[in-house]
């Protein structure tokens, strides 16, 4: 069946291209304009799917006639495709850690070992680990900040000693006692910041685990992410320095 569409606005004069229309049944909008079929220019693109096409329209067009109203829809990806995130980011990638428990944690051996007064024995050269090095040899870079409790809970002092592992395969991990997070109104829900314009929000249920992962793009929740991020980073510690700060378990 047919799209239903209303004409927006053109500033094509008698042309009638580029043009911009609106799905009166799914707000979509349409967009009339030159085709854009040089490879050269097709190659510059992402994740291009098969049947898609493009065009090229004047930024003013898109100033005067594009809605600047949006009802928005939570955007959420797999697992898989949260994963793939971590391979076609561009520069940075920043996580904000506030959880005193994960669950996917306390199922792993070196869990086990760690909670058993052993050594955690990280291995180095498992996928994850690889695929770290091997991000990180680009100069993309990796950092954390892990908000802790005081006393810490068994969870957040395994990732303490966790940060060896990470540290050593290319992230930068830095803590924060959660009396100063708060101080500083951090929101206490964990995130990862992608390039400085996406951000990755991790959904947990009450049992810590977690259970999918939303996209948020919307400039305004980005630059949000992006002043937390700054915050969190200036009053953070590097992990190695803040061992120093927390008590012993016994």
């Amino acid at each position: 069946m047919a799209r239903r569409l209303r004409f927006i606005g053109t500033n094509s004069g008698n042309d009638g291209c580029p043009t911009l229309y609106e799905d009166l049944d799914t707000g979509e909008v349409l967009v009339q304009g030159d085709a854009v079929t040089d490879p050269d220019d097709v190659a510059q693109l992402r994740n291009v799917k098969p049947g898609e096409g493009f065009v090229m329209v004047p930024r003013v067009l898109l100033a005067d006639f594009a809605p600047k109203d949006v009802d928005r829809v939570p955007a959420v990806i797999s697992f898989e495709g949260f994963g793939e995130m971590f391979r076609t980011f561009e520069h940075t990638a920043w996580r904000l850690e506030t959880r005193r428990r994960y669950r996917s944690d306390e199922e792993t051996e070196t869990y086990g070992r760690f909670t058993r007064g052993e050594d955690a024995a990280w291995d180095l050269d498992d996928p994850w680990c690889v695929s770290r090095r091997e991000q990180s040899a680009l100069g993309k870079r990796f950092e954390r900040v892990r908000i802790m409790d005081n006393p810490p809970t068994p969870g957040q002092r395994y990732l303490l000693d966790n940060a060896r592992r990470n540290s050593a395969v290319g992230e930068d991990i830095r803590n924060l006692w959660r009396s100063d997070a708060e101080r500083l109104k951090l929101p206490e829900e964990d995130f990862w910041l992608f390039d400085s314009r996406v951000i990755a929000r991790l959904h947990f249920d009450d049992d810590d685990r977690m259970t999918g992962v939303e996209l948020v793009t919307d400039p305004v929740g980005v630059l949000h992410a992006c002043q937390v991020r700054d915050a969190a980073w200036h009053h953070a510690v590097p992990y190695d320095r803040f061992e120093g700060q927390v008590p012993s378990a016994e």
